[in-house]
């Protein structure tokens, strides 16, 4: 059962100017959908979407292969980061 299907107990109040509510309308009326079945599943793609953008990156061969050499790289000591992450050191120095 998708999101959309299943039993629906929240609700979303949203405002609109006319020329968007009239928009809204048509293009709903063009999916055979009412506003909130238009609007729900406009909003749950776009949410997944935003969400899949947080956990996945595309790159090509050529970023491929520079991404997997920094990966592979051997790590390098950076004292003034380590002492901002456990809290030691001067702190007043990134000030």
């Amino acid at each position: 059962m998708s999101l959309v299907q299943r039993a629906k107990t929240e609700r979303i109040d949203v405002r609109a100017s006319v020329p968007v509510k009239t928009l809204l309308q048509t293009a709903a009326q063009a999916k055979h959908k009412n506003v909130s079945e238009f609007l729900l599943e406009a909003g749950i793609a776009a949410a997944h979407e935003t969400l899949a953008e947080q956990r996945l990156f595309l790159l090509d061969d050529a970023q491929w292969r520079e991404f997997q050499a920094i990966l592979d790289r051997p790590v390098q000591d950076k004292p003034a980061l380590r002492e901002l992450l456990t809290g030691t050191g001067n702190a007043g120095a990134f000030e």
